[in-house]
């Protein structure tokens, strides 16, 4: 059996483990994709309403939009993440327009545009979250 004394234990502190600045840039990339889905609710917000005669048009682009968004956030980070910051941006922002200010005034009417805005931003935004989902899924099928 080998016996050890107190000059063969290493003393010295380890050294910091190396950072790693590529986590710092995914970090900083999926926080710029949140903001802009909740700067795309806040635009949206008050944007919603124009429209050509009866076809609320404002409120069906930005519902694309954000689709649009949520699909290529999750194409560009690789990973479902990207779809979801935008989207839960955008529904953070616009539930927080839906609901009654104090004096009783809301942003977000609940008018034909106001209602394309949020149920087709919503469904939308959820659709592009499971392109996503169902995306990855299927890369992982075919790598494996």
């Amino acid at each position: 059996m080998r016996t050890y004394n107190l000059q063969s234990v290493d003393s010295l502190p380890q050294p910091r483990p190396p950072r790693d600045s590529q986590a710092f840039v995914s970090g900083g990339a999926y926080a710029l994709l949140f903001l802009l889905g909740a700067m795309q609710g806040l635009i949206g917000c008050f944007q919603f309403s124009r429209s050509a005669g009866p076809v609320p048009v404002a409120a069906l682009i930005l519902a694309g939009l954000i689709l649009v968004t949520c699909v290529l956030g999750a194409m560009g980070m690789g990973s479902a993440a990207g779809a979801l910051l935008p989207a839960a941006g955008w529904l953070l922002v616009s539930v927080v327009f839906t609901l009654p200010t104090p004096g009783g005034s809301v942003i977000v009417t609940n008018t034909a545009a106001g209602a394309w805005y949020l149920y087709g931003g919503s469904v939308c935004a959820a659709a592009g979250v499971v392109f996503a989902f169902v995306s990855r899924s299927r890369a992982r099928m075919r790598r494996s």
